[in-house]
């Protein structure tokens, strides 16, 4: 059962909706939520007639210093909350990393069967464990239902020898298109009912999941700002309200974003790249 957390008082004046919540607001959700938290409250304040801001208070007070990267001393505005308060990530802070391992021929021979499979780019195919390397095989032990470590062990290295190329869960229209699988933690990026490749994400987690559908791609951003969370989301391909694919430097083997598509590095540019206005996105809940 969600935890109810009490109004103590609301009223209106000045253009300025003054809200007083109990402690729970601050206290019951992590950093990051809090954020949204707040979003939502301004957001919701600001549609009372009247009201341009919006005052949080917390047990009479005001939660200064609590909320990361908002300023709550004084009424909130929609507009300063769409402001961005940071400077955009440069080109050289979104590129991936470079592996820096040593070459090994066992590392190229499993490489080139991850490409073959649709698993990693064929430049990633260099002999060198790294980031790329390592995601690819996650989303293949994802795939194959191993377990979900991103290290070439001897399970691994075995089923690599004879699996075959991810199939679409669902047929449909001849083009691009793309399936996330929710159970599965995978995207699947699909042309004319060929998957061109799987790709290891991490999708909303229990508490603010990725909803099940039917949606197309409607905006492509290098660098999206996100409101609720008040940072920049990027190489962003949104496609229901601000739930996007999009690079993110965390990318767990389960689900764990805020309802998202994280998607690696490695990946995220290759994804974005493929991804175009229009594109179908079918999530499933059961795949």
């Amino acid at each position: 059962m969600p935890h109810v957390i009490p109004l103590r008082s609301l009223t209106v004046a000045n253009n300025i909706a003054t809200v007083d919540l109990g402690l729970g607001f601050v206290t019951d959700t992590a950093a990051d939520s809090l954020q949204a938290r707040v979003t939502q409250v301004v957001y919701t304040l600001t549609g009372v007639p009247g009201a341009t801001r919006a005052q949080i208070l917390v047990e009479g007070g005001v939660p200064v210093g609590i909320v990361p990267g908002i300023v709550t001393s004084r009424p909130i505005s929609r507009r300063y909350l769409a402001t961005p308060d940071i400077p955009a990530p440069s080109r050289t802070q979104t590129a991936p990393p470079a592996p820096t391992a040593p070459k090994r021929s066992s590392v190229q021979a499993a490489q080139e069967r991850l490409v073959a499979l649709g698993y990693l780019d064929p430049g990633a195919a260099d002999g060198r464990l790294g980031p790329a390397t390592t995601a690819a095989v996650i989303a293949f032990q994802k795939w194959e239902g191993l377990g979900r470590d991103g290290i070439i062990g001897s399970q691994t290295a075995a089923r690599l020898r004879t699996a075959q190329r991810p199939t679409p869960v669902t047929q449909g229209p001849a083009g691009k298109r793309t399936e996330v699988l929710l159970r599965k933690q995978l995207t699947l990026a699909i042309e004319d009912n060929r998957v061109v490749r799987a790709i290891h994400v991490s999708t909303g987690k229990a508490s603010t999941p990725t909803p099940p559908g039917d949606f197309k791609v409607y905006g492509q951003y290098p660098r999206w700002w996100s409101t609720p969370f008040r940072e920049y989301l990027l190489w962003a391909s949104p496609f229901d309200g601000g739930i996007a694919f999009h690079q993110y430097p965390d990318v767990p083997a389960v689900a764990a974003s805020h309802g998202c598509v994280r998607v690696n590095a490695t990946q995220a540019q290759w994804l974005y790249g493929f991804l175009k206005v229009g594109v179908p996105v079918k999530v499933l809940a059961t795949s």
